[in-house]
């Protein structure tokens, strides 16, 4: 991955957190290992911390999906299985 543009670097606003000298020296041992700037691990962090959150959003909705609503989910996949794949008697 190459680093920012000076362009880029223009246009950033750039900000100051407090941190556990621990934790900042964790970070950056975190982003020294995976090849980033600090910035760019807090960055995938954060990008993380949303797919995780996507994630369990998405458990929760198929938990409350009710027995009907799942039976309806497996029809229409056969269905869709069997247009791409062809009739499941062909098979």
């Amino acid at each position: 991955m190459s680093g920012p543009t000076d362009s880029m670097m223009k246009s950033m606003t750039v900000t100051t957190i407090k941190l556990e000298s621990d934790v900042r020296d964790r970070l950056k041992a975190q982003a020294a290992a995976a090849h980033r700037t600090l910035g760019e691990h807090l960055g995938h962090l954060a990008d993380d911390a949303d797919r995780a959150s996507r994630f369990a959003t998405l458990r929760e909705s198929i938990a409350a999906t009710s027995a009907a609503g799942t039976a309806g989910w497996h029809e229409e996949t056969e269905l869709w299985e069997d247009v791409e794949l062809g009739s499941s008697a062909d098979r």
